[in-house]
């Protein structure tokens, strides 16, 4: 109720609660069943332990379906689609030091570099070309397929020289031949070359 003032006019919103001290119910003094403080406690309890064999049965679950699959992959052959190592990895070229990268010698010999340092792949080559200038270079089969370059100098130097075309033949083409265009000519073929 709203107070008012010497002349009538309200003051603002005031509340007052209602005297109820006289209103008795002898029947109901405390209310008992409201909070069931053990029931709860149990209940707490009971769902800890129950989680806990929840997650004890679940980790023998898995270890079971594990034995099972490890046993499966022995005796199971690979599907028809599976992959093998080699044709899992990606095309050539590959990247330095990753997996399934190496060089193939001249010899048909793999060298695997895969894990190595990125050098690795001119060290080997290296090896494989002054053994070519020192031994001579090897077909697929090992057999020798030229001569090592001492050698190659030593024949040079013993014998006369390089061999070149001899000179009956070389003439011989010049009279036949075609004449070799110049800038002047803008390709066209010269007045030898069509008698």
């Amino acid at each position: 109720m709203a107070k008012l003032d010497h002349k009538g006019n309200a003051q603002g919103h005031m509340t007052e609660t209602p005297d109820v001290s006289h209103v008795r119910n002898v029947d109901v003094t405390h209310e008992l069943s409201d909070v069931n403080v053990p029931g709860i406690l149990k209940f707490v309890g009971a769902l800890v332990v129950m989680t806990v064999v929840v997650y004890v049965l679940m980790w023998l679950l898995f270890v079971f379906f594990n034995a099972q699959e490890v046993k499966k992959e022995g005796e199971a052959p690979a599907g028809p689609m599976a992959m093998s190592e080699q044709e899992s990895l990606p095309p050539e070229p590959r990247l330095q030091a990753a997996s399934g990268f190496g060089v193939k010698l001249e010899n048909g010999e793999w060298v695997n570099l895969e894990k190595r340092e990125p050098q690795a792949e001119y060290e080997v080559l290296k090896e494989q070309w002054d053994r070519d200038l020192n031994e001579g270079p090897k077909d697929q089969s090992g057999n020798t397929a030229g001569l090592p370059i001492e050698q190659a100098m030593q024949k040079i130097v013993e014998g006369k020289g390089l061999p070149s075309r001899s000179q009956q033949g070389g003439q011989e083409m010049t009279d036949n031949a075609i004449g070799t265009p110049t800038a002047a000519s803008s390709g066209r073929v010269s007045e030898r070359g069509k008698q």
